[in-house]
């Protein structure tokens, strides 16, 4: 997920994307708990998405709370 992408997106579609993302995580983290992963580098790479997606939320918060 490329960080120019995220920014065109509103703080609501943000905030809905944070949450198919945890959800991700979650499948993810049950499927290697069952030895069922199979690419288990999609882990790191959620997670990061997660991050990225926190601090644009956060960015755009703050943003409007400036003005």
């Amino acid at each position: 997920m490329k960080i120019s992408e995220l920014r065109a997106k509103t703080v609501a579609e943000l905030e809905e994307q944070l949450i198919n993302a945890k959800e991700e995580q979650f499948n993810l983290r049950m499927q290697r708990s069952m030895g069922q992963l199979e690419n288990p580098s999609r882990i790191r790479t959620v997670r990061r998405d997660i991050a990225k997606i926190k601090t644009l939320i956060t960015e755009k918060k703050n943003a409007v709370e400036v003005k």
